[in-house]
């Protein structure tokens, strides 16, 4: 077995692989990834791994979906027999499978590298904040991606010698797939007047039934209303929702609106680019469409990537119908002033300084 073990479990943290990888193998780093199956849809995990050309897993504990309590308490006891050996234990993102893996090995005594560190969103009782605070005083690397995550960590009293800013994994993967991003077609075919790329899969706004109707009201008006079209690729558990219901159907035939099964991993970016504006309440791909000069409107009331609303990139509208409509209103009229986003997040590197000092460590 290797002697550092990467423990991922979801889409996103399977997406932060790719440039660690390829940063670890550069540097020549004994590494393995172990796989808790907290994404159990091959849509949603499987794909990304041969999309992006990673590594077969060491393990794959399958632990599927279930309560927190359950999956990261099942994740616990596999991971306990999967970091046998292992020197270092690296965890990207905030997850039950992030928290599962930091939390069995300090109980293993081994040392924990979170990748990620330093987001908050100041609300104390989202699972990803919890998740995302525990991970950051048990670990003994902590690599934020942005200067505000720098100082959130310092702030709470976390040992200047154990903090460090490489930048942003995910920047880097962008940096590195471009010409792919390039060459990857729309799963759709849009008109020449332009689209909103849509991603909804919160538990806040699809698991309640008001609020999912809410998401779906307003969606529906975006082609009248400001004569673009809607492509949205469902997440599975939304559009489960949305059945349950009997919103789907009605969706998928208003006119302008392109309901699609979930888009790969580059499809995503692609859409992204081309997007007249991002809506979403997906916190990465708030700062994927940043990156990429795409403005966005936020389904959510908080943002982790606090400088994508600074610049003007981003409006925080929650499901406030006006906010929405405006924030659309207006990134549709005129785009935001330009600006650099690769000043708060790296040189696209941030995965080679990583494995510098993880090497150094070991």
């Amino acid at each position: 077995m290797s002697s550092v073990r990467i423990v991922v479990g979801t889409r996103p943290q399977v997406i932060k692989l790719a440039s660690l990888v390829k940063a670890f193998d550069k540097a020549k780093i004994d590494y393995g990834v172990i796989h808790t199956g907290q994404h159990y849809d091959f849509d949603m995990d499987r794909v990304f791994f041969e999309e992006l050309g990673l590594p077969r897993p060491e393990a794959h504990l399958g632990v599927g979906s279930g309560s927190h309590a359950r999956m990261t308490g099942n994740m616990l006891i596999g991971l306990e027999d999967a970091l046998k050996g292992a020197e270092m234990v690296l965890v990207p993102g905030d997850t039950n499978s992030a928290l599962a893996g930091g939390l069995a090995g300090v109980k293993m005594g081994i040392p924990v590298a979170h990748v990620e560190a330093g987001l908050r969103s100041r609300l104390q009782f989202m699972p990803e904040e919890i998740n995302r605070v525990m991970l950051d005083h048990m670990s003994q690397l902590l690599f934020a991606p942005t200067k505000a995550g720098e100082k959130n960590l310092l702030d709470e009293g976390i040992p200047r010698k154990d903090v460090h800013r490489p930048g942003d994994v995910m920047a880097d993967n962008i940096v590195m797939l471009r010409s792919r991003i390039d060459r990857t077609e729309l799963p759709v075919d849009v008109t020449k007047k332009g689209y909103v790329y849509v991603t909804v899969h919160r538990a806040e706004n699809v698991d309640d039934p008001d609020s999912l109707r809410e998401v779906v009201d307003m969606l529906s008006t975006v082609p009248h209303e400001h004569g673009v079209e809607v492509v949205f690729p469902v997440h599975p558990h939304t559009r489960k929702r949305l059945e349950e219901q009997g919103t789907y159907a009605a969706l998928s035939k208003t006119a302008g609106i392109h309901l699609t099964g979930p888009a790969s991993y580059l499809a995503s970016l692609r859409l992204a680019r081309d997007a007249a504006v991002v809506m979403t309440d997906s916190g990465g791909l708030q700062k994927e469409a940043f990156i990429l000069g795409t403005p966005a409107v936020t389904l959510r009331t908080v943002t982790e990537w606090v400088e994508t609303v600074e610049t003007g990139w981003n409006i925080i509208a929650g499901l406030d119908k006006r906010k929405v409509r405006a924030g659309l209103k207006a990134f549709l009229a005129k785009r935001p002033k330009p600006v650099d986003p690769m000043r708060f997040y790296g040189d696209g590197k941030a995965a080679s300084r990583i494995a510098e000092i993880v090497s150094a460590r070991l």
